[in-house]
This record gives structure tokens, C-alpha cells and sequence, in this order.
């Protein structure tokens, strides 16, 4: 098992050109591909998704990839049988052309946390404790009214764990994550591999845990997009809803093309 990639020494993408016909796309899965449901193992994929995906990674000479907080065999699972590259776990894990090309290891003291986490979920009802292995969620969509306290003890859980670990927050959840795993890092590591160098990166997503990604594709010219317009972003653009995005990606399968200004035709 290799570490995850150290941010410093991911080598510079080359020159990133606007070109319409050569986009590099990246997906985030919860909140864009499918709908955000109550609970983590709720969420359902319209059957048509994965199928198109396909048709577009390969349109796209191989350029797509999805960059998700889930794990990749979650993912391998929700896509099956197509299997595509993946930066799971907020890029804690990176599979490229078929294998994996970068997974951290379980940080120091996770398990201890985990043991609190699920002790704090057994007596509240409505919080769910999602164990990644290589990063662990604390989910309260089901018990609103205990965030300020769910939140309260991951930040002090992370704090314990030490500097190897970040608390990844996000939309009625919090993560704790191996420090250097970011979806900004895992998109820029992609694209400086012969696949992705040269295109216009566009990378979809809906959460705060996404905004990294979008830093990361602005600071090379690609285009980043918000699924939902609920708060500041710095995404570049806005698409209305996960239904919305899906109908553009049927359309760009079903018509052989996908260039960025696809992603204007809807709101």
C-alpha cells in the first residue's frame, strides 16, 4: 500500500487549453450523480447513468473520472459493471487506468475514534457512523437538532487524532480524513497522467467538501459547476439539481459529444 500522494511533489499539469472538443470531466456521486438521501446506503443511481457514463469516458479518449467521499469499491458497486477511474474518500484512495495509484493508510488512533463515534451514535437516535477504514463519517440528516453536538464532538475528536488527520465537513455531515487527502489534489494528480494532461478540466459537484476541486480547476482555467444554488461556491457556474446534470449527460451520450458549453444549456 503506498502513501497518498504528497500535494507538494504532484507533478505540474501542462498547459491547460479551452479547446471545446477536449474536456477532462470530473464527477462528484452524493448530492450530483444521485439525489442526497437520509441515510449513506439510501441512495439509488438511475440505471441510465452508468451506461451513459461509459459511452462519454469514451468519447472523452478515457478522461473521466469520479472524484466522491465514498469509497471506491462503493462506487465500483453502484456502477457495475462499468468501472471507471476514481478518487474516492476525498482522495484518500486514486485508481487510474485499472489500478490503484495511491491510498493512505488508516491514520494513528482511527479505531479509537471510531469506538467514541459509534458509543455517541448508540445512544442518540437518528446519527449514523459510516467507517470508511481509511476515513470515518458522522451523519445527522435524521437528528438535525443534534448538529451543533455531533460537530462539536468531531472537531474535538480531531483534534486528538493529531495533525496526520483534517475534519472534512459537509452537508449534514463531518469526516474525519487523512490530512493530505483533498478532491483539489486527487483532480490535479489526474490531471498530470498522459489521459487527462492537455484538456479543459470540469469537475461537478454540490458540497462544501467539493470546493477544493473547484479551487484546483479554476486555478487551470477548467470550469467548475455547483449542483444547487444554496450558498457562496466558488464554483464558476450553477446546474439546478442532480436531474438536471443527468439529463445533460444523457444527451451528450446519446448525441456523441460533450464539451464544456454542454453544461450551459441548463440551470
Amino acid at each position: 500500500m503506498t502513501k497518498l500522494i504528497d500535494p507538494e511533489t504532484i507533478p505540474e499539469p501542462r498547459s491547460v487549453h479551452a479547446t471545446e472538443q477536449e474536456i477532462a470531466l470530473f464527477l462528484d456521486f452524493d448530492g450530483t450523480l444521485v439525489e442526497i438521501a437520509p441515510s449513506p446506503e439510501d441512495v439509488r443511481l438511475d440505471r441510465r447513468v452508468a451506461p451513459a457514463l461509459e459511452a462519454l469516458r469514451i468519447q472523452l479518449g478515457g478522461a473521466l473520472a469520479l472524484v466522491s467521499g465514498r469509497p471506491i469499491a462503493f462506487l465500483d458497486e453502484a456502477l457495475a459493471p462499468h468501472r471507471f477511474d476514481i478518487a474516492g474518500l476525498h482522495g484518500a484512495q486514486i485508481r487510474a487506468n485499472g489500478e490503484i495509484r495511491s491510498q493512505s493508510d488508516t491514520p494513528e488512533n482511527m479505531h479509537e475514534a471510531l469506538r467514541d463515534l459509534v458509543r455517541f451514535a448508540n445512544s442518540h437516535v437518528g446519527i449514523i457512523v459510516e467507517d470508511k477504514r481509511i476515513s470515518t463519517a458522522l451523519h445527522w440528516r435524521l437528528a438535525p437538532e443534534l448538529q451543533d453536538e455531533a460537530l462539536d464532538l468531531m472537531r474535538t475528536t480531531a483534534a486528538k487524532l493529531g495533525p496526520g488527520v483534517r475534519l472534512q465537513e459537509g452537508k449534514a455531515v463531518a469526516e474525519l480524513v487523512p490530512a493530505g487527502a483533498s478532491k483539489g489534489n486527487a483532480i490535479a494528480w489526474l490531471m498530470a497522467t498522459p489521459t487527462y494532461a492537455g484538456r479543459r478540466p470540469v469537475f461537478i459537484g454540490d458540497d462544501i467538501t467539493d470546493e477544493d476541486g473547484f479551487e484546483a480547476v479554476n486555478a487551470m482555467s477548467g470550469l467548475s459547476i455547483r449542483i444547487g444554488g444554496d450558498r457562496q461556491s466558488h464554483a464558476m457556474m450553477r446546474i439546478a439539481s442532480p436531474t438536471a446534470l443527468r439529463h445533460i449527460l444523457l444527451e451528450g451520450a446519446e448525441n456523441g459529444g460533450l464539451t464544456a458549453s454542454s453544461f450551459a444549456k441548463k440551470d
